[in-house]
């Protein structure tokens, strides 16, 4: 096969296009990852270069933009994500793309956020982080202290105690729990968060079907579960007795930590639990269910401002 260059001389115009691919070809020989290539393969003959002008001048525009690249959603290369690498195979000039840094790093970032399931949650919860929460107050220092504690040390099925955390609306329980699902699915435990209103009501219309026994066995085994506003859903007796007491048991036979946000403290839970739509008041049914509350979980209370719609 002719080079480059022997192909141009017999083209009209030669002359300049010549002195325009002489120009090229220095422009590429003078790139530095392209001298170390050549100086580590000293044995390419000048008409092998020649004829791979084209391939180191991609190898080069393509370095070039790896050299820059901020991140794997600005890659500008044509295999986005891939970096080129110059090889020698048969005595001839090859190039093949190898997988660079930032798409192995979105692709684990992709990995771990599999790990972190949600119900009727939002979406900007399940990017929360430790490093974006503000600590302006003694309560969300020592709630976020903890969060942090049981983030990086449990290790499900074989402690599980969880953490209740509550207050008034708005002051970041929630956030602290995407944070926490987070930092768990970097260390490859897998976590779900559940709305709890929404959920229960999912629950009741699936009775006729029996379509909600599936949805209750995932979160009764998910390793980490966080139940998002315990205590604002309608209470019924089937709810609490046959979802919430029934999840709840499972967890706690299985060292399965549960996690919870609440605007009620323990007190306030164990009243909202003990009503039931037929009117009655039922207190020895809610302390058993916060028996498995109260005993698994350590209570925390968080204050502040309102940081919805800031």
């Amino acid at each position: 096969m002719e080079s480059i260059q022997q192909s141009l001389k017999k083209m009209p115009n030669s002359k300049t296009i010549m002195n325009k691919f002489q120009l090229l070809k220095e422009e590429v020989l003078a790139d530095k990852l392209v001298i170390e290539f050549i100086q580590a393969n000293p044995d390419i003959p000048e008409m092998e270069l020649d004829r791979n002008i084209s391939r180191l001048f991609e190898f080069r525009n393509e370095r070039d933009n790896c050299s820059v690249c901020t991140s794997y959603h600005t890659c500008p290369n044509m295999m986005k994500g891939f970096q080129p690498e110059l090889f020698i195979e048969r005595s001839q000039i090859q190039i093949r793309y190898n997988v660079c840094d930032k798409k192995l790093a979105n692709d684990e970032q992709k990995r771990q956020q599999t790990l972190i399931k949600s119900l009727y949650v939002p979406k900007e919860i399940l990017s929360a982080s430790f490093d974006s929460l503000e600590q302006d107050n003694r309560s969300r220092i020592n709630a976020i202290g903890k969060a942090f504690e049981f983030a990086s040390t449990i290790n499900p099925g074989e402690t599980g105690k969880g953490l209740y955390l509550h207050g008034e609306f708005g002051v970041g329980k929630t956030y602290i729990m995407g944070a926490i699902a987070n930092v768990l699915a970097k260390r490859n435990i897998s976590s779900m968060l559940v709305y709890t209103p929404d959920f229960f009501r999912e629950l009741k219309s699936g009775i006729h079907d029996g379509s909600y026994i599936e949805k209750l066995d995932l979160v009764k085994s998910v390793p980490v579960l966080i139940l998002d506003d315990l205590g604002a859903e309608t209470m019924s007796s089937w709810i609490r007795d046959d979802i919430l007491g029934v999840i709840l048991q499972h967890r706690m036979l299985e060292n399965l930590p549960t996690l919870y946000t609440s605007n009620h403290d323990f007190s306030l839970l164990e009243e909202h639990l003990s009503y039931s739509q037929k009117g009655g008041i039922e207190q020895l049914k809610a302390k058993r269910i916060m028996e498995r509350i109260r005993h698994f979980s350590e209570s925390i209370y968080i204050e502040g401002r309102n940081r919805r719609g800031n």
